[in-house]
Order: C-alpha cells, then structure tokens, then sequence
C-alpha cells in the first residue's frame, strides 16, 4: 500500500449519510488510513469509538432553540431530514440529546406538514429545511476552515445536499456522496425531486417545477453568492450542492435506477448498495423474539425521524397487532410514550443491518439507507412516505414491482393489512429479491466506494 491517506468525511448530522461514511470509513481504517470525521456535535464519543479521530463543529449558536421549522435544520443536517436522518444510527443508545437530536425535534413539530401534498409540503417543509441546511453550511464555515488547517486531508468526503465551501477550498480532492434517490440528480425525462410522481405520468411535472424555483430561486441566487463569495466555484442552476469534478458517488441498486431516462457524466459511480459492518449483534431478548413460533417476521421502521410522530406509530402497531405475523419495531426517540401489543418486540433503536437478513418483509417510511438495504437484502416492502425523497423512494419501489406504496395518513386498516399479507404470500417475488440481493452483495459498495476514494485521493480515478 503506498502512504497512509488523512481522510475527512463530513456527513450530514442524519443517521443514514453517517452510517454510509462509517461504513466506507471502516474500511479505509482497516487499510491503513487515518480516518477524521468532522461531524456536527452531537455525535461526539460516537464515532470515536468506532476507531475514528473526531473534529467536531457546531451546525447552530447552542443557545438557539430548534423551536419553528424556518429556524431549524440539519445544519449540516439532514436532507429535510430527510431520509436524511432517516436510519438507525450506529450506537448511540440515547434517546433524548443523542445524535441527530436536532432533526428529531424538527419533525416532531412539524409533523403536521407530512400529512400535505408534495406539492404543497414545498412550501411548509421543503423550503424551511432548505434555508435551515444553508443557514447551517454559513454558521459552520469558519469552523470547517480551521478544521481543514488542523487535519490537512489528502482527501475531502461530503456526503450532504448543500455546499460547504470549506470543503472545496481544501486544497484536497473532493468527493460527493449522494446518499438520496437518484431524481435529486435531475433530468428533463424524469420525476421532479420530492413529488412522488410516476415515470409514466408527466403531467404534473411542469407545475410541481414552476412551484420549487418560484420558492427556492431566492434562496438559491443568494447561497450561491455566498459560495462564490468564500472562494468557492459557483452552483449549477437551482442546485445547493457542487458535483465534484473528480469522484462522485451515489447509492441506488441498479435495478430501480433511471438509467434509461438519463445518463451520468463519467465521475459519477453508483454503488449497488453501501451496508456497513459496524453495527452490534442482537440482544438476547430479540434473538428469543425472532426464534417464537407465528406466521411472518417484519420489520417496522420509518426510520429515527418519522417515528417521532407518536399518534401514527401507535396507529401502525394497533392495526398490525390484528394480523398473525410477528414485527420487530424500531420505536424510535419517543419510545417510552408508547406500548407494543403481544406480537411486537421493540427498542428505541434497532441494529438495523442485522435485523434485515432475518425478517420476511419491511414496513418502511422510504428512506434511502433503508430502501437500499431492503435491496441489499432481498427484502420486499411496504413504504409509507413522509417527506423529502421517501416519497420517490416509495414510488419508486411501487412502480417496478418491488413492494406497495400506501398513502401514510389515509391508508385504510385493511389495506395496510392485505398489503403485508399479499407481500409475505408472495413467493415469486421473493425468490426474484432474494437473486437480485446476491448480485447486489457481490458488487461490495462500500469496498469500491474506499478504493474509488483512494485513487480519488492518489489522483488517480477511474
């Protein structure tokens, strides 16, 4: 191996972009490099004992209360939180003030909002979390320089939707991660990010458009002023994010991706899926659940955000307490405020990889890390959106046959009901998920996602 690499990775303060850096930044450790993460606050001692160097920054004053929607944000955060903080963090046992917290207060104040069209959540989710991402990416970048001075990378990791010109500026190669559904990429043949809509259906393309750039175009004009004015290159039009001009990946499986409405310049490389290994093993009190006799095992999720909407999880747990099958729930920061029926076990967060291989089906909310595992898994799902790109997620799974969507809010008991049924009778797809997640597995995403970075940092990309 030639020298040790310095590699700093700033993931957004969301469970899923951080598990995905761990994941590729556990493999880096094992070969020899010296891995920092500078990760927003709230994950300190987290990742250091994975066996990382952390250089932590402050996304917001401490003193300012994530109280409204316009005010709050991933700061470096999460997509909208979106699937943003979507998955089960790697460790943190705490429920209040733990990692992510940030993003868990947003949503539970705001949780009202997920029940609106896409098209109006632009306006009441969207846009506030989009100002709250960039007013964290300004409040940081003081911080991210003199991160950058201390570390001296040889390579820079951002997997975020926003640009922190710090990062660009580096003096160091840098790398994109883009841990959301591919639309976040655009294209004249494809959905419009965030709405939801079919491939098949472009009608409501046009006005879903026109109503993003009327709400965003300040936005937009004013952060890429700002980045140009810290040194760094200039946006592409409507875009809060650079694309790198020397290694970009993005974590979809190939079979659900829209290869053939669009193609990606020669920097941008997919991984098939991005699992990490750092997760710890089941507890004994689960490995006992998982062995009880009962019809099937699924998995309940909608990820560390969406299940701090309380009244929709009791709803979930009460309805699928009348079907035969056993279901492990991640209950989420609110766990003690609810309780689980005789068929349930649950925990307020679950070790999310090692949940999945032995489950038969996935009640998800659509997030990215967790609708690519399913994949990585060969597991099918039901998805109910609530925000950001789950709800393309979820279409997305629907419309090439991979599970059903449902309406979140207005679904009925029954459907949600002869969903999971018709899912766990059906044996073709089964057998089809189960093909598609050897293939998957044997592409090694997070090995190629360290090599690619590698050659990244060398200068040397495919």
């Amino acid at each position: 191996m030639s020298r040790p690499l310095t590699v700093l990775f700033m993931p957004e303060s969301a469970y899923g972009p951080t598990n995905n850096c761990i994941g590729i930044g556990a493999v880096l450790r094992d070969r020899g490099h010296r891995v920092v993460f500078a990760s927003e606050a709230s994950w300190q001692g987290r990742l250091e004992a994975l066996g990382f160097e952390e250089d932590l920054v402050e996304l917001a004053p401490p003193a300012t209360p994530p109280a409204t929607a316009p005010a709050s944000g991933n700061g470096g955060g999460g997509r909208g939180v979106a699937d943003g903080p979507d998955e089960v963090a790697a460790g943190p046992d705490e429920v209040d003030g733990g990692a992510g917290q940030f993003w868990t207060d947003f949503v539970r104040e705001t949780a009202s909002v997920f029940r609106f069209p896409t098209i109006e959540q632009l306006e009441h989710f969207v846009n506030p979390t989009w100002q709250a991402l960039l007013d964290g990416a300004r409040f940081v970048q003081d911080q991210l320089e003199a991160v950058v001075d201390r570390q001296r990378p040889d390579v820079v990791v951002e997997d975020n939707v926003c640009a922190f010109p710090a990062l660009l500026t580096a003096g160091a190669p840098f790398v994109r991660i883009l841990s959301c559904n591919p639309l976040e990429l655009g294209g004249d043949r494809l959905p419009p990010k965030f709405s939801g809509y079919p491939v098949g259906d472009d009608s409501r393309w046009p006005a879903f458009r026109g109503e993003y750039e009327r709400l965003h175009r300040d936005l937009w004009s004013e952060f890429d002023e700002w980045v140009r004015a810290c040194g760094a290159p200039g946006l592409h039009d409507l875009e809060f994010i650079h694309q790198s001009d020397v290694l970009n990946l993005y974590v979809y499986p190939e079979v659900v991706d829209y290869t053939d409405r669009r193609s990606l310049g020669e920097r941008w490389h997919r991984l098939e899926s991005c699992v990490r290994e750092t997760e710890g093993s089941l507890t004994p009190e689960l490995e006992e659940f998982v062995r009880r006799p009962g019809g099937g095992l699924v998995y309940l999720s909608l990820g560390s955000l969406g299940s701090a909407d309380v009244p929709l999880m009791e709803r979930l747990v009460t309805v699928l307490s009348r079907t035969p099958h056993r279901y492990i729930v991640s209950k989420g920061p609110l766990a003690d405020t609810y309780e689980l029926p005789h068929n349930m076990w649950g925990a307020p967060q679950v070790p999310q990889t090692k949940v999945l291989p032995l489950v038969d089906l996935v009640v998800t909310h659509g997030g990215n890390n967790t609708t690519t595992e399913c994949f990585h898994f060969g597991k099918p799902m039901v998805t109910l959106p609530l925000f950001w790109d789950q709800h393309d997620n979820a279409q997305r799974v629907a419309e090439t046959g991979f599970g059903r969507r449902l309406s979140t809010y207005d679904h009925h008991d029954d459907e949600l009901i002869a969903a999971v049924d018709e899912l766990l009778e059906d044996g073709e797809l089964r057998t089809k998920m189960a093909r598609l997640s050897e293939v998957i597995r044997s592409r090694r995403g997070v090995e190629r996602a360290a090599s690619l970075i590698e050659e990244a940092a060398h200068g040397t990309p495919r």
